[in-house]
């Protein structure tokens, strides 16, 4: 799908020297990419401390 953004040129100039990538389009794939995955990556540290940690489960006994 083409897609027209105004993107600040130096921004694109050095970020596929950066990145290693040859074009601004795998340039600008792999920045949406990252942003993604870290985006997901946050969600699922705001998980962290809500589950109950029981040190007596035996997790063993379940799998029979």
């Amino acid at each position: 799908m083409p897609t027209n953004r105004a993107i600040d040129d130096k921004l694109l100039a050095t970020a596929p020297r950066v990145r290693g990538r040859r074009t601004k389009r795998k340039t600008i794939d792999q920045a949406s990419t990252d942003h993604v995955q870290r985006r997901e990556r946050l969600r699922f540290v705001r998980l962290f401390g809500t589950v109950d940690f029981r040190p007596d489960w035996d997790y063993k006994k379940r799998r029979r």
